[in-house]
């Protein structure tokens, strides 16, 4: 009998950056639209060849947006899934505009406590991996003026990866 409730249980992804590796575990149990449209699209390799676009020491690092300005997506948007996950430090969470039903395919790691965030934004996932790569990359310089939370040098999404469970007999 399959879990319809959790059929993403166990999955795991590993995001390689050129800063290093960063490795997620989902929660799809609180958040499973978000956790199939993000391996959705990490199995398809829209991720890779992006870049983290805005990186905020203390608060979150983020990525997903194929034009690497923050103004794009997958073409389409998700309904929220706001749950009792807190946003703090390693937590994988999928940024928005003021609509809370327009995520699709940016997301971000917080790199410090952002619990004003708490259950306005989807959290669906956090790091087992890669505490170390987040502290690089969130530490980063960033470009001065306008573009402020932009990396002077560009930190490179190569690849997502996904790993799925072994299926047992």
């Amino acid at each position: 009998m399959s879990d319809k409730k959790t059929p993403l249980a166990g999955v795991t992804a590993t995001i390689d950056t050129s800063a290093g590796l960063l490795t997620l575990e989902f929660f799809p149990d609180k958040a499973p639209g978000h956790v199939e449209n993000f391996v959705k699209l990490a199995e398809k390799g829209f991720y890779d060849g992006t870049v983290f676009h805005r990186v905020i020491k203390g608060f979150m690092i983020q990525g997903g947006c194929p034009q690497g300005s923050g103004m794009g997506g997958p073409g389409y948007q998700i309904k929220a899934e706001f749950n009792d996950t807190k946003h703090v430090k390693g937590v994988l969470s999928m940024a928005r505009s003021q609509d809370p039903n327009s995520a699709g395919s940016q997301f971000f790691i917080c790199h410090g406590d952002a619990g004003f965030l708490d259950r306005q934004y989807t959290a669906f996932g956090r790091l087992t991996a890669g505490l170390d790569t987040l502290d690089k990359i969130a530490n980063a310089p960033v470009q001065p003026g306008g573009e402020k939370s932009k990396p002077v040098t560009p930190i490179k999404i190569t690849k997502v990866s996904i790993t799925r469970p072994e299926k047992q007999v």
